[in-house]
């Protein structure tokens, strides 16, 4: 594939160009990337400071007693709003639901076994398991799987 690139004068002047004669999986995967690279959103730290916590850096989101968290490999940080909610703020195909608590960034998965009774457990970056129940493991499986791949996990 071929790489083209131009100096530009000013920012309003930036942008990518993407010239394909199907939109592929790949081309696809290269747009939203290149839409929805530094996205933030806001969370607060247990001190209740307020931080900017990129997108692509949350391993998981996590509703416990009413209140939604987000997890980067170092920090914890409060989203206000319901799961529901974040879920339709940070649409992308990276984040996909495993439970009715739980929304899971398939970029930080390292590792994917199979359960009890069709559940999946996902081993993250930062080491931790996440529980995918029965219902959310065909959509965590096509997050996870190639296209073309026929194998199933």
């Amino acid at each position: 594939m071929r790489v083209t690139e131009k100096l530009v004068k000013s920012p309003e002047e930036e942008g990518v160009t993407l010239a394909y004669i199907r939109l592929t999986k790949d081309f696809e995967e290269i747009k939203e990337y290149v839409q929805h690279k530094g996205d933030t959103l806001i969370g607060y730290k247990k001190t209740r400071e307020r931080a900017y916590v990129r997108i692509e850096d949350i391993l998981y989101f996590e509703t416990v007693d009413g209140l939604v968290f987000a997890y980067t490999a170092d920090s914890v940080y409060e989203i206000k709003g319901r799961l529901y909610q974040v879920e339709d703020k940070v649409k992308r195909r990276t984040i996909c639901r495993v439970s009715k608590t739980m929304l899971v960034n398939v970029e930080h998965i390292t590792s994917v076994r199979t359960a009890l009774n069709g559940r999946l457990y996902a081993r993250m970056e930062n080491g931790e398991e996440i529980l995918i129940t029965r219902r959310y493991a065909k959509e965590i499986e096509d997050c996870f799987m190639e296209d073309d791949d026929d194998e199933r996990i």
